[in-house]
């Protein structure tokens, strides 16, 4: 019987590096389960993790609902399971009551609260899900203290989304970093088309050397592509496709004077930030967790949300103000690698499981 069981609706790349620190740590007594695609098929599991077991999803009313198969004898009979907290898994509801029944430990690992946030109508069902768990691992120590709150009698605890060990996370040795990235996904939600517009008004009063790098896929892509090439900027706009090299990510970071989050802000932001890059983000946006690493002036800028004059004058500031950023790069990566890093991401695991 394995010690514990992390179950995913997909294993990514950029969860590899924590998986793979569980798994030199436990051994046979750790067991990754996960399928081979999420609700947004674009998002893949990551091949590469060899110790990852397959279970098959079955995906219900336009890929709204999921439901997991292949994994359900060890599920059952594990000491701890760690699963995700999404009630639109409706195989998770049944084996957080099954395991409850059984008097088995049962995690639950995500967001706290719904995207449209805490008072939303649909927290009352996400609530209904927490309640069946034994323990509550939380993205950010902001959501647990929030949900603490809300739950005093319930264990909950925090593991920050992190992409890097620490020392990964390095500042560039480039006195002089002209370009701007992007890195996500290529979808409406992230709006990519507002910063290639933003780009395109920019475009003459930007260094010569300055190119837009966008690093990411989804259903877009094609779409940028052609506004690119509509605005006749394709020598100055970089669409790289996904990348996870964490090298080639280094190399692209290393060049770039700040990242931009046009939409709402992702992981990308810790990872920016691991680079010592600071990062310009729309204001008013339904981000994720991770938005509590910004902190304006220091290590990010705002802008008004789908405003996209102020987002051109917020990129003018940029390289108006470029020294003084480049000052930053040295704080702004320490910072992060004090709370956002792999290590201290994993022990939030071992601490559960020794």
């Amino acid at each position: 019987m394995a010690k514990f069981i992390i179950l995913q609706t997909v294993a990514t790349d950029y969860r590899k590096k924590l998986f793979d620190t569980i798994n030199q740590r436990y051994g046979n007594d750790f067991l990754l389960y996960a399928g081979e695609d999420y609700f947004e098929p674009t998002v893949k599991t990551d091949k590469t993790i060899s110790y990852r077991i397959p279970v098959t999803n079955y995906y219900f009313f336009n890929r709204k609902i999921l439901f997991q198969i292949g994994m359900w004898k060890d599920a059952l009979t594990a000491k701890t399971v760690i699963m995700e907290m999404n009630p639109r898994i409706l195989s998770n509801w049944l084996l957080l009551i099954l395991r409850k029944i059984a008097g088995k430990k049962t995690v639950l690992w995500g967001h706290a609260w719904p995207r449209k946030g805490k008072d939303s109508i649909s927290d009352i069902v996400r609530h209904g899900m927490r309640n069946l768990s034994n323990t509550i691992i939380t993205y950010t120590k902001t959501q647990a203290e929030e949900l603490q709150e809300k739950m005093p009698n319930k264990k909950i605890v925090y593991a920050p989304n992190s992409l890097f060990y620490s020392h990964e996370m390095t500042v560039s040795k480039n006195i002089e970093p002209t370009n701007i990235i992007y890195v996500g996904r290529l979808t409406k939600k992230k709006k990519p088309a507002l910063l290639i517009e933003a780009f395109a008004i920019a475009i003459n009063k930007l260094p010569q050397q300055a190119n837009l790098i966008i690093v990411g896929d989804g259903e877009e892509k094609e779409y940028l592509q052609k506004l690119v090439k509509k605005h006749g900027i394709k020598n100055r706009v970089k669409l790289l496709g996904h990348i996870s090299d964490y090298e080639k990510l280094k190399s692209l970071y290393n060049k770039a004077l700040f990242s931009v989050s046009p939409g709402y802000v992702g992981l990308s932001i810790t990872q920016s930030f691991g680079f010592g890059v600071p990062m310009l983000i729309s204001k008013n946006e339904p981000h994720s967790p991770e938005i509590e690493a910004a902190i304006e002036g220091k290590n990010s800028i705002f802008f008004k949300t789908n405003d996209v004059h102020d987002l051109v004058k917020k990129i003018l500031s940029f390289y108006n103000n470029q020294k003084q950023w480049i000052e930053k790069r040295e704080q702004i990566c320490r910072t992060c690698k004090f709370k956002y890093s792999i290590e201290f991401m994993a022990k939030t695991f071992f601490d559960l499981n020794d």
